[in-house]
């Protein structure tokens, strides 16, 4: 049993970081023959490969007996209490682009919740980090959510569907509900950093569906420490391998929550 959580995320954000070093040195160097496809509109570069290997093998080093849920498949390993979640480059596509946002996101799960959450943006040197029980952090300094009452008052993100479009009509309605009842809807392209910035209440409430664990684990214990809301479309608890989320301040989650029900029923 790990005794000291806080000790263990300064390390995790200590190389989330160095991670974030690595990937914005390789960025001016991406070329169109270093990108490849894992699937329809999935993509993957060296430089994600490279960041997990990095990070794979200092998580080793940290805790050896945990195993390891990651996107780039570098290493398959099973914990009998922890597990590592890892997404060493969120927001690929965005990368590749050299659009400026996407980030580290290092998760970690004792048996079935998330004790560990670190996010580092590259490009704002941003790293927001969580543990269980510790409050939510933004390089140093607490954070909390927003405390906006009301859809009125509310800036929402979400993230289009990208290869998964079953829901794709029904998220269309919503989407337009949102943008006639709120201050508008942003689209950044990384889910980790759409649930940092609801953290920090640059945005209210976050919300999307075909994602996967390593998208969200770190960034569902950063909006629950900051004070929070979560669930899935159903208002479940099911939004770490559901891949569904809906993130909320307070004052807006039942609101929009609402909609959702109506609409994804």
């Amino acid at each position: 049993m790990i005794t000291n959580l806080e000790s263990l995320c300064n390390q995790v954000c200590d190389l989330a970081r160095n991670t974030g070093q690595f990937i914005r040195n390789e960025a001016p160097k991406i070329r169109t023959e270093d990108v490849e496809s894992k699937g329809v509109h999935n993509y993957v570069t060296y430089v994600d490969r490279a960041a997990e290997e990095l990070i794979v093998n200092k998580l080793q080093e940290l805790l050896p007996e945990a195993g390891f849920i990651v996107e780039e498949e570098s290493i398959q390993k099973t914990g009998q209490h922890y597990q590592w979640i890892v997404d060493p480059l969120d927001g690929t596509t965005n990368f590749i682009h050299g659009i400026p946002c996407y980030s580290v996101s290092i998760a970690l799960m004792h048996e079935q919740h998330i004790v560990l959450g670190v996010i580092y943006e590259v490009n704002l040197e941003e790293c927001f980090y969580a543990w269980q029980g510790g409050g939510a952090w933004l390089n140093g300094s607490p954070i909390k959510v927003s405390g906006a009452s009301s859809l009125e008052q509310a800036l929402l993100v979400t993230g289009f569907p990208y290869y998964d479009y079953s829901l794709l009509e029904r998220y269309m309605e919503l989407f337009t509900w949102c943008l006639k009842h709120t201050h508008g809807v942003r689209r950044l392209g990384s889910a980790a950093v759409d649930l940092a910035w609801v953290a920090c209440g640059r945005f209210e409430s976050f919300f999307e569906y075909g994602l996967n664990a390593w998208d969200v684990a770190a960034g569902s214990l950063i909006v629950h420490e900051a004070g929070g809301r979560l669930c899935d479309f159903s208002g479940k608890d099911h939004y770490i391998f559901g891949r569904e989320i809906v993130a909320s301040a307070p004052g807006v989650h039942d609101e929009l929550m609402g909609k959702v029900r109506e609409v994804f029923s």
